[in-house]
């Protein structure tokens, strides 16, 4: 009863500061009583709440000639969900705004520690601490040091912009001082953007020496930000930057870096890298993405890309239920030492338009479906031109390609599922600079197929379903191929995803002619417990031969190679891919296979890949190449990974990457070692280093899982 006598006596007493808003204000406890001053006193298990102040001591005394209030510890002082202040001694005004805390502690967001002497209140926004000890570590009761801590003279944390400024601050390792910063500005735990420095990173390459980042970010709006980040070597003065910008429709990001170093003297170096995606009336969304760099061994000697080929973009799409639309301009430069960008195809204007209808008289679908595309060059000469560079020409293409389809599925009572396509395609082409070829061939090429599957499907008496699919395909296309160049489908993949199409050409400037035949067979198995599995095979056969398919792509002959492909997996434990062609004689003319398992400490995954010597894909020799990746968690707070790539027609390794990660509850370090050992005219072999510490703590955490040390450590 005594516990909640309070509340009563807070209505009659004339305690002015509890009175001011009888709404938020709250005491109970466990004994009350009122001295001959006139002074109240509450004690046992006391709890006062205050304009979201909530207050938890041992004894609470209230003077109602001052208006302040006594407050014997411990002291627990809660301010939201985030702000948690322990102390020994207090005396504060009577909403808790304002006072003096002694031998306190302020705990934020249950991850930053801020011990201090004393701590003043000032307006309930500001809490000022001396002789201020910061960390994010576990403390231990032993006494000993956290792992960091930054020592400081005063504090200021200001609640309002969650900021901290320290006056004479000093880090520290342990006890051990590592330096010293007369000022000192940080952003509190849930800040998640903040003008300021970020985590330092040391970088070291072979080509470049030891070199420090140091970014600085700016925050310009609520909506938009810049990076600034200086990077210093022996051998470089390079300046990074990244801008971004997020709108209430879209959002935009460009990275680009300026620099001047020993590798070019006297040049000065550069890219500049941009996306952008927004939301346009009508459904339409555009995408830009923007790629430039200063020189091809740029990306690579920096390590900001690896990419070998660069593509600026600009596409307007929108996809409906029974409609798609899509418009792009690309711009192609390729890097690599074997291109020369005046005679690639670097200008590329691509649309698309797709519409279905479902005719009710006749049922079925019928689909319409128009492309456009044109691809130019740099160069103006022509194919056949006397040049002395005959490699140089400047043939263009612009093309039409317009096709209306009927499909119709049925199922007959037997579960035999049939799938029925006419349909008529017309193609017109424009050739530029090329006076081999007619200047705007056209054709009209009817075309019709029909493939039947039968599904089986069986359960086992321990839930394991099994499913056994035959299918079988005939088509034909009509019209012969107009005497155009290959522009677009020299490099042509055969897989279980294309085994029944009626062409097995990547774009519409080939198409495959005559009668042709596919037969294929996929099995499949789920077992509720696991290994699961895929299996798929199939083989094409055609009427006449097609000189446009290489030896290597499996389609070259009257009847294909034999597809191969499946699919193990266990869940998360473990998933094997692998897809083959196998010719006549058994030989394997391409292949590929990649796995990975998992395991409770780790992952470890590779791939494998081989295609043989085929000159009409521009693969003078064989390509044979194994890649390695994995991780493990060495304990709960060491993660080791590591990455390899080796070419085994050359018979040498091309990158090679060791990483280690450390992470605990207050710091996190990552020390990475890559070697690249391919070279060209543009890139070097180097070997890259690089050493990064981040302090946990301080603005908004990017991780979910935090790793505790043990104090018996």
């Amino acid at each position: 009863m005594l516990r909640y006598l309070l509340i009563l006596l807070l209505s009659v007493l004339p305690l002015q500061g509890f009175a001011q808003d009888t709404d938020a204000a709250l005491l109970v406890a466990d004994q009350l009583y009122i001295t001959r001053e006139r002074e109240l006193v509450a004690s046992g298990n006391v709890e006062a709440f205050q304009n979201g102040v909530r207050l938890r001591a041992s004894a609470i005394r209230y003077d109602q000639t001052t208006g302040s209030l006594k407050i014997e510890g411990p002291i627990t002082l809660t301010e939201g969900e985030d702000t948690v202040i322990l102390a020994d001694a207090a005396q504060l005004d009577a909403d808790m705004r304002n006072g003096i805390l002694r031998g306190a502690r302020l705990v934020l967001n249950e991850r930053l520690q801020l011990a201090a002497a004393q701590i003043d209140r000032v307006d309930g926004r500001y809490s000022q601490l001396y002789k201020t000890a910061v960390t994010s570590c576990r403390i231990c009761e032993d006494g000993s040091a956290p792992l960091w801590q930054i020592r400081a003279k005063r504090v200021i944390y200001d609640e309002m912009d969650e900021q901290l400024y320290f006056d004479e601050a000093q880090f520290r390792i342990g006890n051990m001082p590592v330096f010293y910063l007369p000022r000192l500005r940080l952003p509190g735990p849930t800040v998640e953007r903040a003008t300021g420095f970020l985590t330092p990173s040391i970088r070291t390459t072979s080509n470049l020496g030891i070199g420090l980042k140091l970014p600085y970010f700016i925050k310009l709006s609520e909506k938009r930000d810049l990076t600034l980040t200086p990077y210093f070597s022996s051998s470089t003065k390079t300046l990074e930057l990244r801008y971004r910008h997020a709108y209430r429709n879209g959002r935009i990001q460009f990275d680009a870096a300026v620099t001047e170093d020993d590798l070019r003297e006297g040049e000065t170096r550069g890219y500049v890298f941009g996306r952008g995606l927004f939301a346009l009336p009508r459904d339409f969304t555009l995408y830009f993405a923007i790629e430039s760099v200063s020189d091809d061994g740029y990306l690579e000697s920096y390590g900001y890309s690896d990419a070998d080929r660069l593509r600026s973009e600009l596409t307007v799409t929108r996809a409906r239920r029974d409609e798609y639309v899509r418009a792009s301009f690309y711009n192609f430069r390729s890097l690599r030492d074997d291109e020369v960008n005046e005679t690639l195809p670097t200008l590329v204007l691509d649309g698309e338009y797709e519409r279905r209808f479902f005719p009710l008289r006749f049922g079925g679908e019928i689909r319409t479906r128009m492309v456009a595309h044109s691809h130019n060059r740099i160069s103006t000469l022509n194919v056949d031109s006397d040049d002395a560079d005959d490699i140089v020409d400047g043939l263009d293409v612009a093309r039409v390609n317009a096709s209306v389809d009927w499909l119709r599925s049925y199922t007959f009572a037997s579960g035999l599922r049939s799938d029925t396509t006419i349909g008529l395609a017309f193609n017109a082409f424009q050739i530029s600079q090329d006076s081999t070829t007619p200047d705007d061939p056209s054709e009209l090429t009817p075309h019709a197929a029909i493939a039947l599957r039968y599904p089986l499907s069986k359960t086992t008496a321990a839930g394991i379903s099994h499913i056994l699919e035959p299918v079988a395909q005939l088509s034909w296309t009509g019209g012969s191929r107009l005497d155009i160049p290959n522009e677009e489908s020299t490099r042509v993949e055969f897989d279980q995803g294309n085994l029944l199409s009626l062409s097995r050409f990547p774009r519409a400037d080939r198409r495959e002619r005559g009668a042709m035949g596919a037969v294929g067979l996929g099995w499949s198995r789920f077992d509720p417990k696991g290994w699961d599995t895929q299996l798929s095979m199939g083989q094409v056969f055609r009427e006449d031969k097609d000189s446009d398919f290489s030896n290597s792509s499996g389609l070259s002959g009257l009847s294909s190679d034999f597809l191969l492909a499946g699919q193990i997996s266990t869940g998360d434990a473990l998933i094997l891919t692998g897809r083959s062609l196998i010719d006549d004689d058994l030989t394997i003319t391409k292949a590929e296979l990649r796995g990975e398992y998992g395991f409770q400490r780790g992952r470890i995954g590779g791939s494998y890949v081989w295609l043989e010597e085929d000159s009409f894909e521009d693969r003078d020799s064989e390509v044979s190449e194994v890649t390695l990746d994995g991780s493990y968690d060495i304990n709960g707070f060491w993660t080791a990974s590591a990455n390899w790539r080796y070419d085994v027609a050359s018979d040498r390794a091309a990158t090679a990457g060791l990483g280690l990660r450390y992470e605990n509850e207050c710091v996190t370090l990552n020390l990475s070692v890559k070697r690249r050992y391919a070279t060209s005219t543009s890139v070097e072999p180097s070997t890259d280093f690089g050493f990064n510490v981040g302090l946990r703590g301080f603005s908004a955490d990017t991780g979910t899982e935090r790793y505790v040390r043990s104090c018996s450590n």
